[in-house]
């Protein structure tokens, strides 16, 4: 066999392997069994194209690395881990130590076996050799699998914030990296106590460059997940899009349920809007609720003074109505008014759902204030919401709640090796 068959044989190897990863990456049937059995095909084929290179035209090194790669990648398409997968690409990078794509494919095999630092020791062993976006991507997602439920979490988190900012940093036009860099940041919201509003605008503005990258369209996870960003920013009709093309394209995902969970809670607050305005004629007013120390030195304002967004300086004082129950774990929800029975919706993060109660007095600090008004399958919602990021923001009867009332939520972006 010449040395141009040769090649090409290879170049065979090489296309049926990136067609293998492309329907592993975008092939999603309503029956996940029809994907195992279209990458079994797949994968039997490819590995005949590669059987098909005779011994001999394997024989140098940098030969049989690229055989052994090509052999454990094909063999690692599977969501399971599989030890010959492993054998074969532990000898690629044996054979050749440069062969990045080799290591990545290795930690990635080990990472599903559960060994999560041997894993991070293929990943770092190539960068050493030179920085590549596909390595930093892969070692960011790791290090927060790594970080979930330990003491130094959020620390942990910071470090694959950084790595996946390097690997945007190599390839601003990477649709790939801008979406880790994504999932770092929404995930740094919740290990810091879901409250800190700047790290779900970082990861917005990075799902939003991932869109730019045509090949992203078809990741289902990229619209969860910045459907869920736009959940906790309260940009309820831009999170139901989300959720419901996510759903479109990965049958699977929990979507489905993610749109019925919202438009229940939506249906609920509206129905409680609605039946309170009507009864409020004779309600006692909240604006006894003047239990604050002489020195408070915050501004008062009503609901109507409040400008859009964060409102630094001001307080509003309230009466909370109803305590709104919904399947999420974060934020809770409460239906309240103010001082003048302007009714809004409030919701509370980073706090035990025992914090505020139904009747409590309550003060918000420098209140996050947004206007809503927005139609979903044709009904239109509207109401006026308050957002508190942390347990600072509140005065509950006049006192500050205890610091043990704060609580971190333990949700993450999704991840897979």
């Amino acid at each position: 066999m010449s040395s141009e068959a040769k090649e090409v044989t290879f170049e065979k190897a090489t296309a049926a392997v990136e067609e293998l990863y492309l329907i592993r990456d975008t092939f999603f049937p309503v029956n996940p069994d029809d994907k195992t059995s279209k990458l079994r095909e797949l994968s039997d084929l490819a590995l005949k194209i590669l059987d098909s290179i005779p011994p001999e035209q394997r024989r140098s090194p940098l030969q049989r690395a690229m055989y052994e790669y090509l052999r454990g990648k094909m063999l690692d398409v599977f969501p399971e881990y599989r030890k010959e997968a492993e054998d074969h690409l532990s000898k690629a990078v044996k054979l050749n130590p440069s062969l990045a794509d080799a290591w990545l494919c290795l930690g990635n095999c080990i990472w599903k076996k559960g060994d999560l630092s041997s894993a991070k020791n293929c990943f770092t062993l190539a960068l050493n050799k030179r920085p590549e976006k596909k390595l930093l991507c892969q070692l960011s997602m790791l290090e927060r699998k790594m970080a979930q439920g330990t003491e130094n979490e959020a620390k942990l988190v910071e470090e694959s914030i950084q790595h996946a900012k390097e690997a945007v940093t190599l390839d601003v036009k990477d649709g790939n990296s801008w979406y880790n860099l994504g999932n770092a940041c929404l995930t740094s919201f919740f290990v810091t106590g879901a409250w800190d509003h700047s790290k779900l605008l970082q990861s917005l503005k990075a799902y939003q460059n991932a869109e730019k990258d045509e090949k992203m369209l078809s990741n289902p996870d990229l619209y969860f997940n910045c459907a869920t960003v736009n959940k906790y920013l309260e940009n309820y009709d831009r999170a139901l899009s989300g959720f419901e093309a996510a759903a479109l394209k990965d049958p699977s995902l929990s979507a489905t349920r993610e749109v019925h969970k919202m438009v229940t809670l939506l249906d609920k607050l509206d129905n409680m809007l609605k039946a309170h305005a009507k009864s409020r004629k004779g309600a006692s007013s909240p604006s006894s609720v003047d239990a604050i120390s002489s020195n408070f030195s915050y501004k008062r304002a009503t609901i109507s003074h409040l400008s859009e967004g964060l409102n630094k300086t001001v307080a509003v004082t309230g009466k909370v109505l109803f305590f709104i129950k919904h399947d999420s774990l974060a934020p809770l929800y409460y239906l309240a008014c103010d001082s003048n029975q302007t009714c809004f919706v409030l919701s509370l993060y980073g706090m035990r759902n025992d914090t505020v109660k139904e009747g409590d007095q309550i003060t918000l600090v420098e209140p996050y204030y947004r206007n809503l008004g927005f139609s979903w399958k044709g009904k239109h919602y509207e109401f006026k919401s308050i957002r508190v990021d942390f347990l600072e923001q509140v005065l509950v009867n006049g006192k500050a709640p205890s610091t043990h009332q704060a609580v971190r939520a333990s949700i993450y972006a999704q991840h897979k090796p």
